[in-house]
């Protein structure tokens, strides 16, 4: 792969009358976790499939890689990808482990490597179980192993956590940090944004099929103003006091307990005007906790407002 392994190029895509992809640019560097969200409806699944040269783009181009998705070559790039879609769906009537030997040959690995893969991802005993037996979490997991055939240098992983337990999802989290350690690059979509909003490195919020956002999780905190919220805990008596001092503040807001006195305060207000609010409530100050907006707020105001259907 080249240190580029994604590139999109003002890409779009449309089924008939409906963009469902519109004039995207992308670049995603070897080794980075790319995070993909957007509504249901908003181009994520289209996109995916653009990038494993399953559909081809109505305009722009897409190179993976460093090799056009349209182009006859890829098919070589294709054994270097691992895919988990959103639901994966297997022969019902083989075993797990037979399914999985099935994908080692498709792609050309080694069938001794599935027993290992099958520990890997917690399937060490259920291996010789009929698929129409597994639970949704198990198909997921063995989904996720056949990602893992041959140690793929880019992944494209669509809500691979769905079914999970919690004990599950750091599994798989701790799989893909290994990944990424030999330098796998990951591209991850997840309803689940709090689950992916400290995992990844960069993100794209897709709104209607275009570009609604793209970067950091701070990048797009920077540039998108939400109210940070101080929660703090005041001496007593001072709860009202602060409030005053506070109010001169552009964009702040206090909200103190209206019954007795606890001395507990609630205050949203721009980044700017954290260290100001700060300030000037040290000398009442016992307890202080900083909430910065978590990606759910940043998608909400960003994609949010312009859900549509495809």
């Amino acid at each position: 792969m080249t240190n580029t392994p994604v590139e999109l190029d003002a890409v779009s895509k449309s089924f008939g009358q409906v963009e469902a992809v519109r004039e995207v640019s992308l670049a995603i560097g070897k080794g980075e976790m790319f995070g993909l969200i957007g509504h249901n409806g908003a181009g994520k699944s289209t996109l995916f499939k653009l990038m494993l040269g399953l559909l081809p783009a109505s305009a722009g181009r897409v190179r993976v890689g460093g090799v056009d998705a349209a182009s006859a070559q890829f098919r070589q790039v294709r054994r270097r990808i691992g895919y988990l879609p959103e639901t994966f769906v297997s022969y019902d009537n083989l075993s797990g482990l037979e399914v999985l030997r099935l994908f080692a040959d498709l792609k050309g690995v080694p069938r001794a490597h599935c027993p290992e893969l099958l520990e890997r991802v917690g399937l060490a005993g259920a291996g010789a179980r009929r698929l129409h037996t597994y639970s949704k979490g198990m198909r997921q997991r063995l989904g996720f192993a056949q990602v893992l055939l041959g140690d793929p240098e880019l992944m494209f992983l669509d809500e691979p956590t769905n079914g999970l337990d919690p004990e599950g999802i750091a599994g798989f989290y701790v799989i893909l940090r290994q990944a990424r350690e030999r330098g796998a690059t990951i591209v991850i979509t997840s309803h689940i944004l709090a689950e992916i909003q400290h995992r990844v490195d960069r993100l794209l919020i897709l709104d209607g099929g275009r570009v609604g956002a793209l970067g950091t999780l701070a990048e797009l905190r920077a540039r998108h103003v939400l109210p940070s919220t101080i929660e703090v805990r005041l001496r007593p008596g001072q709860a009202a006091l602060a409030a005053g001092l506070l109010a001169h503040l552009p964009g702040v807001v206090v909200t103190a307990d209206a019954g007795a006195d606890t001395g507990h305060a609630s205050i949203a207000c721009p980044a700017a005007q954290k260290a100001p609010v700060l300030a000037l409530l040290a000398p009442a100050l016992l307890e202080v906790a900083i909430h910065e907006p978590s990606l759910e707020d940043l998608f909400l105001g960003y994609g949010g407002k312009h859900a549509r259907t495809h």
